[in-house]
């Protein structure tokens, strides 16, 4: 089953998070098939904390990824950031 997740990246006590396209069997930081976005929770001024290629992600939900509860949240925030 091909999963849409965050994979943490960054640094101790500075999380960066990519969001990534993945086999479920894979460990979280593991190997992945694409990245379509990241997320910065701690950005700040006019750095951009969230971005997502909502085409690849509409392409992947289409052809059977299950999305994490996280990445649905994100792309709810993302859509009303957008609006």
């Amino acid at each position: 089953m091909v999963v849409i997740r965050l994979s943490r990246g960054g640094a101790k006590a500075r999380p960066f998070f990519n969001i990534v396209v993945a086999d479920k069997r894979v460990r979280r930081d593991g190997s992945f098939i694409e990245r379509i976005g990241f997320y910065n929770p701690i950005a700040k001024g006019g750095e951009e904390a969230l971005r997502i290629a909502h085409d690849r992600l509409s392409y992947w939900v289409g052809v059977g990824a299950q999305t994490s509860p996280t990445v649905d949240r994100l792309v709810k925030q993302a859509g009303q950031k957008a609006a």
